[in-house]
């Protein structure tokens, strides 16, 4: 089992790092951490004993110390865990810090299941090609090993009739709604699509597990179904 520490400081997140991880097969939540000092502690103790932290999901925005720093300092531990940065931070240059400082991949938020068991999956197959504690036979192994989390374009393109700027509005918007929650004719009104499409949209999400579905029955009328972030 690849031992995974989550380290996220919105409790809901975390929580729902955790649903995704439990739906992959090969992976365990070692431990979950809201802040960078309970994230290093977690991982120093692990890295002590005899089940050291695998791989660290890092949320970069973090209360009481810069994520890029806490991803330098668990680079420094022995052994050291494998490091994916997750965050709605778009600027390049903390991108390229962040890998800088050891992270293998780049995660933004708001993401959908299906590209976060994409990120993980090609994890897991990256270590199984380069195991920990053998030699590399030759260039063409460590080679192949990296290519499993490069993402080509043939791997990026989005479901038959799903378009990525729209989906990731969509998902913002249901994200930003709260605990309320969204309506398709609301987010119709809010990204300017029709009723039908923000529908559509909102439905595969709910069917991804990136949001939840609750029926409004309010007072009179037909019910709504209102769309919630997990």
């Amino acid at each position: 089992m690849i031992r995974v520490l989550i380290v996220e400081d919105e409790a809901l997140i975390a929580d729902a790092h955790q649903t995704y991880l439990g739906r992959l097969q090969g992976f365990s939540v070692a431990a979950v951490a809201h802040t960078a000092r309970d994230a290093m502690r977690a991982a120093s103790e692990a890295a002590a004993s005899d089940d050291p932290i695998d791989l660290v999901l890092l949320d970069i925005g973090l209360p009481d110390a810069n994520g890029i720093a806490l991803a330098s300092a668990l680079s420094g531990l022995r052994p050291a865990p494998d490091i994916i940065t997750i965050t709605s931070e778009r600027d390049l240059e903390m991108v390229r810090a962040a890998v800088g400082h050891g992270a293998l991949a780049y995660l933004l938020k708001p993401f959908t299941f299906a590209a976060f068991r994409d990120r993980l999956e090609r994890y897991a197959r990256y270590r199984e090609a380069l195991p920990a504690g053998t030699d590399a036979a030759s260039q063409a192994e460590v080679d192949r090993a990296l290519a499993e989390l490069r993402i080509g374009p043939d791997r990026t393109s989005a479901p038959k009739g799903v378009a990525p700027g729209t989906n990731d509005e969509i998902a913002r918007a249901v994200r930003d709604s709260g605990d309320n929650g969204v309506t398709a004719d609301d987010v119709a009104k809010q990204i300017g699509v029709s009723r039908v499409t923000a529908w559509r949209y909102l439905e595969r999400l709910a069917d991804e597990g990136t949001v939840r579905r609750n029926t409004d029955y309010g007072k009179a009328g037909r019910p709504k179904t209102r769309y919630q972030w997990r």
